[in-house]
């Protein structure tokens, strides 16, 4: 079974815990797709000093965030490992090392936020794969066009992060809006995609990049997936568009998608009374 790719925009990890238009369209998505064989998953918020591959038959689920409700840090999604599957990946990925982490990391909320909605029972195997913080921006680029192989064995790889993502001016006054600065440079990514993903990085000299992406971590993981999309000379489909509290942009991309979605709104928020950039969304 050949499978897609995506990146999802995840938002607030209190997403997991809502029925709005987003999640909604989330759970719409995993009814659409094939049933994978396990999903790889490249979420914003494993952003570490080195290239791994969660490789436990058990992956813990990490609540990786501050200043949330009870209900959030009680959550938990089972999912199975696939320490076998993990394997595949480093073959794929060679000759770039990757390291086997079996009993360090696990899903952290940018991985179990989304698979919450997409596969709500927890039982297809998941697996994380590193962001290399060291790394040139490019590398993340040419690891998506390895992990492009996969594809063809069943596994389904899943990019978490958020195309706009500048806590320190979110507006809380506009829960459905996207800043003028926001849209624009969302937009841009939307045409690269559509048009040549696998010029990805002319985005870097886009005039709102600095604000759109004040750090790399939660863009970085499209990049995975505008490399696969390269490699297969596919393009990237917005199937999801929209933005949260005029500074996070909810879109999503799909490659070798064909989804029938209605366009949602009401993303959820961030918690009161605790600065977002504090929060490790």
């Amino acid at each position: 079974m050949t499978m897609p790719a995506l990146f999802i925009g995840h938002g607030s990890p209190m997403n997991t815990l809502e029925r709005n238009g987003y999640t909604n369209a989330w759970r719409a998505i995993g009814r659409q797709l094939p049933r994978p064989r396990a999903i790889l998953v490249v979420s914003a918020h494993w952003y570490i000093g080195a290239t791994a591959v969660t490789a436990m038959a058990r992956p813990r689920t990490i609540h990786d965030f501050y200043g949330f409700p009870p209900e959030l840090f009680a959550f938990d999604y089972p999912a199975p490992g696939a320490p076998h599957i993990a394997m595949e990946v480093v073959e794929a990925l060679k000759p770039t090392w990757a390291g086997l982490d079996r009993d360090q990391w696990g899903l952290d909320h940018g991985t179990w936020s989304v698979l919450a909605h997409l596969y709500p029972d927890a039982d297809v195997p998941v697996l994380q794969l590193s962001i290399n913080a060291l790394k040139p921006i490019d590398y993340h680029v040419e690891l998506g066009r390895k992990l492009a192989a996969l594809r063809d064995r069943g596994v389904l790889v899943l990019a978490s992060g958020n195309v706009v993502h500048n806590l320190r001016e979110i507006q809380w006054n506009k829960p459905d809006a996207g800043e003028p600065w926001a849209q624009r440079f969302d937009e841009a990514t939307r045409r690269q995609m559509a048009e040549d993903p696998g010029a990805i990085l002319k985005l870097l000299e886009h005039p709102d990049y600095d604000r759109a992406v004040p750090t790399p971590d939660h863009f970085v993981p499209l990049l995975y997936i505008a490399g696969m999309a390269e490699a297969l000379g596919a393009k990237g489909e917005a199937v999801i568009e929209g933005y949260a509290m005029g500074s996070l942009s909810m879109t999503c991309f799909g490659v070798g998608t064909d989804l029938d979605l209605e366009c949602p709104t009401g993303a959820a928020e961030l918690p009161e009374g605790v600065p977002p950039d504090q929060t490790n969304v």
